[in-house]
């Protein structure tokens, strides 16, 4: 029987895109067939007892391609018989595949998601790119965005193998009527009041300021005294706290601080739009992977509005399921708040068409089944 040993920096109970993505990846693998070697974290022990699946954890709070994680990971390839080996995320730890080929595994494949593109673009970094591509059986990549600049820092032979694997979505999870009503409730936004959510990390690339920027526009372009709600936490809370007061749209801006996982579908479905205007940063270095609270937020039913960094447009079907604006341009952001405010009808129309790509393109039972093929 094939088994899989996953090796990887990303994994809870550390919270983070990549960390969920891996997880849900190895969730749907055959609990019997899936290991995990993974760094310690605060709160491993209770999340490991839960898991169905092994988890072995790393004495430190990363891994790096070093001759000591390497002898972990090729004890651990034989000690549970795995004879598959996929990185959480290709670079670093995909400089470990000689070693781990050389152990018994048939079959290496390796994770990439944003900070690769990075990678690629640096001259030392680039290389060692270049060697795990060679090295490895198979790169997935986000979106074609990823593809593009990955392959020019590959071989020619290893750019061929390149085969796209996204995350996907829980439609019976995401999902209108999710619990929007109980969060309003709680949050004091009155049910007809028109709401644009912002799920995110609270860091420069995201765009919330973006957001922020727009709002005096769209506050006095659309009635019904509209909401921007902003969802999550991180550094850059406290200035953006400061630009709403800044601007005079204090009331109507609300934090909600972090939320737990469990609590997500709520905060999506307490939304009317969903606007995420993420933008490209430090030249290229700091790009969106592809933004899966924008398939989040479509399985809710909610028009999506995103950036175009990165493999963010991926994520929507431009016109169809929602826009794409420029991350800078808050002029052309609050001319798509506003209209979509303004057409109830509209908006609810592409949120349909939103959720219904969501069921055809981006299940994890999609993804699964990719997972399967690209480790046979």
């Amino acid at each position: 029987m094939t088994r899989v040993l996953i090796v990887t920096n990303d994994f809870p109970p550390r919270r983070g895109g990549i960390q969920s993505f891996v997880h849900a990846l190895a969730r749907r693998l055959p609990a019997d067939a899936v290991v995990v070697y993974a760094p310690a974290w605060p709160g491993a022990a209770e999340f490991d007892a839960a898991q169905p699946f092994p988890v072995i954890r790393h004495r430190g709070s990363l891994m790096l391609p070093v001759p000591s994680v390497a002898a972990r990971a090729c004890t651990l390839l034989a000690e549970y018989g795995c004879d598959r080996v996929l990185f959480g995320a290709a670079a670093p730890l995909g400089l470990l595949a000689p070693r781990l080929r050389a152990a018994g595994a048939e079959r290496i494949v390796g994770l990439t998601h944003g900070h690769e593109a990075g990678w690629a673009a640096l001259p030392g970094a680039r290389s060692l790119l270049r060697r795990i591509g060679d090295d490895v059986d198979v790169l997935t990549y986000l979106a074609e965005y990823f593809r593009i600049r990955l392959a020019r820092a590959l071989s020619a032979e290893a750019a061929d193998r390149m085969v796209r694997l996204a995350p996907g979505v829980d439609p019976a999870e995401f999902r209108p009527g999710a619990g929007g009503a109980a969060i309003r409730r709680k949050l004091g936004i009155a049910a007809s009041r028109p709401v644009v959510v912002c799920v995110s990390r609270m860091v420069p690339r995201k765009g919330q300021d973006a957001l922020i920027a727009a709002w005096p526009t769209v506050r006095a372009q659309v009635s019904g005294d509209p909401v921007l709600l902003l969802v999550g936490d991180g550094p850059y809370r406290s200035r953006l706290a400061a630009q709403a007061r800044r601007l005079g749209v204090a009331d109507s801006v609300l934090f909600t601080g972090p939320v737990t996982r469990d609590d997500l579908p709520a905060c999506y479905d307490a939304g009317t739009i969903f606007a995420m205007p993420c933008r490209t940063r430090r030249a290229g270095l700091d790009v969106e992977g592809l933004g899966i609270v924008y398939l989040e937020a479509a399985a809710t039913g909610l028009p999506v509005i995103g950036g175009d960094s990165g493999g963010a447009p991926d994520a929507v079907l431009d016109g169809e399921t929602g826009y794409v604006v420029p991350g800078r341009d808050a002029t052309v952001l609050a001319d798509r708040l506003s209209e979509l405010l303004s057409d109830p009808a509209g908006a609810a129309a592409m949120g349909d068409k939103g959720r219904s790509w969501i069921d055809r393109e981006w299940t994890w039972e999609l993804v699964a089944d990719r997972l399967q093929a690209i480790l046979a």
